[in-house]
């Protein structure tokens, strides 16, 4: 693959780790990221969610939550998704404190807040590269299945990037296609590093 990509969702837990697991599985040079203050899951009541810092291993979370109630945390899907989320990654890292990764040239969200978020972060930055990048919001509801669907859907659009000698000369087509295809609309925009 010719591009490093990045997927980023609030907690770096449901949407962007189902697509950074998918695309790391074809082979795509994928990272994964949150854009929030901290890692949120669901917990007992809408009142009370399990708040995590960034840099918390995943395991920790898993076996945090285990002990705290098996059986809420199987069935609302939480547990599975921190043991696939295991597999992927230690543990969940937050975009805003990502500049050591380096650059990637594709930025896929899946939340309007966190492309405004991503592209204020970018602009903010200090532009020393002026390297191009491509950041693309495909909006996904927040859970189990429709990040499922959605990882699939920009598993697709990668494919469809990676086929082309230069996404900046083609973006517009692609963006066209894939909204025909897939009867989804996309929000774009191109920032430097």
């Amino acid at each position: 693959m010719k591009f490093r990509y990045a997927m980023v969702c609030s907690s770096n837990q449901n949407r962007s780790m189902e697509a950074h697991s998918l695309l790391k599985k074809q082979g795509f040079d994928v990272s994964s990221y949150g854009t929030g203050a901290h890692v949120k899951l669901p917990g007992p009541s809408l009142r009370e969610p399990n708040v995590y810092e960034f840099g918390t291993p995943y395991k920790h979370m898993f076996d945090d939550l285990r002990r705290k109630d098996t059986e809420l945390y199987k069935r609302n899907g939480i547990l599975p998704m921190l043991k696939r989320n295991l597999s992927v990654k230690l543990a969940p890292q937050r975009w805003q404190d990502n500049a050591a990764d380096g650059c990637f040239d594709i930025v896929f969200t899946f939340e309007e807040k966190v492309f405004d978020m991503v592209l204020e972060d970018l602009h903010n930055r200090d532009q020393v590269l002026l390297k191009s990048v491509l950041v693309i919001n495909l909006e996904v509801k927040d859970n189990h299945e429709e990040a499922a669907i959605g990882a699939r859907i920009a598993l697709d659009l990668c494919e469809q990037i990676e086929a082309v000698e230069s996404w900046e000369d083609s973006i517009d087509d692609i963006m066209v296609s894939f909204e025909n295809k897939h009867r989804r609309k996309l929000l774009y925009s191109i920032s430097f590093y």
